[in-house]
């Protein structure tokens, strides 16, 4: 519930809501992204220590310990001057880019003059790194499918307003289809579908819903391939692998969910190639597609809804 207060501070969510979210954790014995993060943190020390870069690492977190502020003051008390910071989240929106920008700003006033400056990695959407990984997964998911299969990637809702204020949705889309072109699908056999909306029902959200797709299938398996996020989280583990799961027994349909990528040896090393591109102009922009790398800063004005129309718990 702490963790909770946190993510809805100043966003006006009921207390009751607050209290049947908590439940889903409970129910799943808390969330498996802390021990992910930390598995890819081993990871990218490894790849570190392969591409000869001797750096350190830190991990900061937006809303639990340990806290991004705190991190920064340790990197501070460190001797730490200057870092980069790669985001676990592959998308530019509000949600996903700019209020990483922020909430690093608001470290780094909360550290003091001697914080040190931090540069955020690009987006990774439509690296090898992060399509590649993608790749194995769905395989590995229609590997346990038949040949009469829905293939639904899934990312998180967001209000049509701030869709249209970021790349977002174009992004996603791109994603979901270099990894299904590279797997050999092609429409209809696969579409993009959306999740875990919130707030006011009259606000017009990204649709159509996972779990209404779901139902309106005439496949006999479904398999869903969470796109939209890094790590499994409540929001996979609960809204997917719990309520679209549910939506499958309706009516009868098999449901396979494939795996997040963040343990996988590929994205951790696309971690440590955004690194190398930003210390040597000269290195290689990966990017697969006909959109090409994202920019290393956004443009300006990116990314940025109303408070009205920034989702919550």
């Amino acid at each position: 519930m702490a963790f909770l207060r946190r993510v809805a501070a100043g966003r006006d969510v009921p207390e009751q809501r607050l209290h049947e979210v908590a439940e889903h954790y409970y129910a799943a014995g808390g969330s498996p992204i802390n021990s992910q993060c930390r598995a890819l943190l081993d990871s990218l020390r490894a790849e570190l220590h392969s591409a000869g870069l001797p750096l350190a690492t830190y991990w900061g977190n937006r809303n639990w310990h340990p806290l991004l502020e705190d991190t920064l003051a340790r990197m501070r008390d460190d001797g730490v001057e200057r870092a980069l910071a790669f985001v676990t989240s592959a998308y530019g929106s509000y949600s996903g880019c700019r209020q990483y920008v922020e909430d690093i700003a608001r470290a780094r006033r909360a550290v003091g003059s001697r914080a040190p400056v931090v540069e955020k990695l690009r987006l990774y959407y439509n690296h090898p790194g992060w399509v590649g990984p993608w790749r194995s997964s769905l395989g590995r998911a229609l590997g346990q499918a038949g040949e009469d299969t829905d293939v639904l990637f899934s990312a998180h809702s967001v209000p049509l307003a701030m869709a249209a204020a970021s790349p977002y949705e174009q992004q996603i889309h791109e994603a979901a289809r270099l990894v299904a072109e590279g797997t050999g699908l092609q429409p209809p056999a696969w579409r993009v579908v959306w999740q875990s909306r919130s707030g006011n029902p009259g606000t017009p959200w990204l649709e159509p819903d996972v779990c209404d797709a779901i139902r309106a299938t005439d496949k006999t398996t479904v398999v869903v391939v969470p796109i939209g996020f890094v790590s499994d989280h409540m929001e996979v583990i609960h809204d997917l692998d719990v309520e679209a799961a549910a939506a499958a027994r309706e009516r009868s349909t098999r449901f396979v969910r494939a795996d997040t990528v963040s343990t996988d040896p590929c994205f951790a090393r696309m971690a440590i190639q955004l690194v190398q591109e930003r210390l040597e102009p000269r290195a290689p922009r990966l990017a697969e597609g006909t959109l090409g790398p994202w920019l290393d800063v956004c443009p300006a004005g990116h990314c940025i809804p109303s408070p009205s129309d920034r989702p919550r718990p």
